[in-house]
């Protein structure tokens, strides 16, 4: 096997089209090994070349007689000291973490762990080749015909992001070919595109496809890491979701070219705050065995073990320039070779901390800020993670956006009948300046929801009070014990009628105030449709039928979409939803009405008394474009004037009749829809009240016409 000495940059294995290039960082190694393998069988190590030079901590070589489609590892030798963060052991194949595409996953094997609970023995290596059952990577081609793909580059007004997960979206719908369910490609099919373009989303966001691996505690149940939450490749495609592991990369690239032809934007929830490898128990399978004190943040307290600020057992250490070089390289080439158009990212506060604290100005937060290539994607932060001071939800910079569950909790505890919510939901339903005013931020920083992966479903949320957790095999001991949700009298599913009714009614007034709100919504994949966990909160492990989504819809399931999407096409027609600056109550030039007003009950406008009435369950807002600085035109070049929209929200048990205001220049209010009634069904208003019956939402309109800009 000849060899030359190669380049230092890029980090990785690169094909040039006459060879490739092997590129490994280790800053406290003695010897790196480059280890290739049988593409006819995995098992079999044909080849183990020394890496010949060594560039700033960098080990690199040049193999001018591979190809891609090469399997191949690396074996790195040092100090193996783990009070002093070293953890070298050259029996242990590791994976390159600039590897592209995944050859083979992780077989689970208890040689994988230098230091397994099973067998104790703090502080000494196990000898065991772990060749057998380690994960390899691949020499990738780059070649893929792209066919001048156009991003769609959706603003973030415009934007409705539907999260979802690539097998459980499509693993049962019926219209799919078998052999992509499950799958990129299936993602992509003319089935899915309907549904998505149906529904009016822009955006999909992809829970983690980075490859992964199943912790070792759900393989003992016989489960699998369903969700993803467990990253092992940071810039490879999951093979769980291509139909074969050799084209993974090329079915990732298709599904993404075929989303943006249907207008639909991807965005990858991604994962740097912690690996696969776990605790110091945990296997041996990449960075820990390369340079664990350089990767990992360690306990300067307890010398061997880990810093987690997780609850995964370990936090890669972002103020290593090497460590953030990965995260930085791996978000680029998910942009550049993969066309993605944003990210979430996973517990985002564990990759903003310098020292202990979190720093929304140290180098994490400053490098994307100032990237020329991530900081023109779209950027959502859960911002949040389980170390001391970790919650930020409202203080990461632009261009963040942030998942707010203020919106979440403030709307479930509204819908549930708290006494005392009316000031609280006004602020979500306004955009939460009080959360992101400041450092000139706009509405769009608020990524609104009411679901998500983590947590109950839409049906859930009103048929469950209590989680229901047992088959994840705890004891009913995971998720979250505290959901704000209301099982309408009812635990768990109802045949009763009333009960029934009761429970479509407040799913319509939830999703209805998503859709109303100032922000960015986001709905969680088959809420539109009447998905159910059986109350399960934390359905991780759960690869069956508890979180795929089941496509043969019943009558009222059907009935539920059609509202959901009339609900949505309304947002998407009334630029006064979507406003790109907070609306503040004020008045712009010669408008008499205010951008943005508060009603009670009896008509008149909001008062600190009103405000703060413990009991007040009732609210009405009118947005009116009128006093608003609104700059969209038509094709004539008239200025495109929106209808002044009112909406009553009743979250109490009790029916009211609103007083409602005048409305604008003499006419008439027109009824839009009523969560009351599941069928959307407009008229005319010509009484001076409206009959809001309990737990409703109902919004109303007065039409205007264009005129001259």
């Amino acid at each position: 096997m000849r060899i030359g000495p190669g380049r230092p940059y890029p980090l990785g294995a690169t094909w040039d089209g006459h060879g490739v290039n092997f590129s490994l960082f280790s800053g406290h190694a003695a010897t790196v090994e480059l280890c290739l393998f049988d593409r006819r069988d995995a098992t079999v190590e044909t080849h183990r070349v020394t890496m010949p030079e060594q560039t700033e901590q960098v080990w690199h070589g040049y193999l001018p007689d591979i190809r891609p489609g090469q399997l191949y590892g690396y074996r790195v030798a040092g100090p193996y000291d783990p009070t002093a963060g070293h953890r070298f052991n050259p029996a242990k194949l590791l994976l390159d973490p600039y590897a592209t595409q995944i050859g083979r996953p992780v077989i689970w094997h208890d040689a994988l762990c230098d230091e397994p609970l099973r067998h104790g023995g703090h502080g000494t290596p196990d000898s065991r080749d772990t060749a057998p059952w380690a994960p390899l990577g691949v020499v990738g081609d780059p070649a893929f015909d792209w066919r001048a793909d156009r991003p769609p580059r959706t603003p973030w007004p415009e934007t409705l992001i539907y999260e979802l997960h690539v097998k459980g979206f499509t693993w049962r719908h019926p219209e799919v070919p078998d052999q992509l369910r499950g799958t990129y490609r299936g993602l992509a099919s003319a089935p899915m595109l309907h549904h998505l373009q149906a529904l009016g989303v822009t955006a999909v966001e992809l829970l983690p496809v980075h490859q992964h691996a199943t912790e070792w505690a759900l393989v003992d149940r016989g489960m699998t890491n369903y969700w993803g939450y467990n990253s092992l490749g940071f810039l490879a495609p999951d093979i769980r979701y291509a139909t074969s592991a050799d084209t993974a990369v090329q079915e990732f690239k298709t599904m993404v070219r075929q989303l943006h032809v249907a207008g639909l934007e991807v965005i990858l929830d991604v994962v740097y705050n912690h690996t696969a490898e776990g605790d110091r128990h945990g296997p041996t399978l990449s960075w820990r065995g390369i340079d664990n004190a350089a990767y990992y943040r360690l306990r300067p307290d307890e010398p061997g073990t880990y810093l987690d600020y997780t609850g995964c057992g370990n936090t890669l250490d972002m103020r290593h320039p090497r460590v953030l070089q990965l995260v930085m390289d791996s978000l680029r080439y998910w942009v550049r070779d993969m066309h993605v158009d944003g990210f979430r990212f996973d517990l985002a506060s564990a990759l903003t901390r310098e020292r202990s604290t979190v720093d929304m100005g140290g180098r994490f937060v400053d490098i994307l800020r100032q990237d020329p290539v991530l900081s023109q994607v779209k950027l959502i932060a859960e911002p949040w993670d389980l170390g001391r001071g970790g919650y930020q939800v409202g203080r990461f910079p632009a261009p963040f956006r942030e998942w707010n569950d203020q919106f979440r909790n403030t709307v479930r505890r509204f819908w549930r009948g708290d006494k005392g919510q009316v000031a609280a939901l006004a602020a979500r339903l306004a955009g939460s300046s009080d959360l992101y005013a400041a450092g000139g931020r706009s509405p769009t920083a608020s990524v609104n929801f009411l679901t998500a992966h983590d947590g109950f479903t839409l049906v859930d949320l009103v048929s469950y009070r209590h989680k229901h957790n047992f088959d994840n095999g705890e004891a009913n001991r995971d998720g979250a014990d505290d959901n704000r949700s209301w099982n309408c009298g009812v635990e768990g599913p109802s045949d009763d009628p009333e009960v029934r009714a009761l429970r479509a009614r407040v799913r319509r007034s939830l999703l209805a105030t998503l859709a109303l709100s100032q922000g960015v919504p986001m709905l969680s994949a088959g809420d539109e449709m009447g998905r159910t966990q059986s109350g399960n909160n934390n359905a991780f492990c759960q690869d069956n039928e508890t979180s795929w989504i089941d496509w043969r819809l019943s009558p009222d399931a059907e009935r539920f979409l059609a509202f959901v999407r009339a609900v949505v096409a309304f947002r998407r027609t009334h630029p006064v939803l979507r406003h790109p600056h907070f609306l503040r109550g004020g008045r712009i030039g010669e408008a008499h009405a205010k951008d943005l007003a508060w009603f009670d009950p009896a008509g008149g406008e909001m008062t600190d008394v009103a405000w703060h009435a413990v009991a007040g369950r009732c609210i009405g807002m009118r947005l009116d474009p009128d006093a608003m600085d609104m700059d969209e035109v038509d094709a004539q070049g008239r200025r495109i004037l929106d209808d002044t929209v009112l909406v009553l929200f009743n979250g109490g048990r009790e029916p009211v009749d609103f007083n409602l205001p005048e409305p604008a220049g003499g006419s008439s209010w027109r009824l839009v829809f009523d969560t009351a009634d599941e069928r959307v069904v407009q008229r005319v208003v010509n009484e001076c009240r409206y009959p809001l019956r309990g737990r409703t939402v109902a919004v109303l309109l007065t039409p205007r016409e264009p005129r001259e800009k």
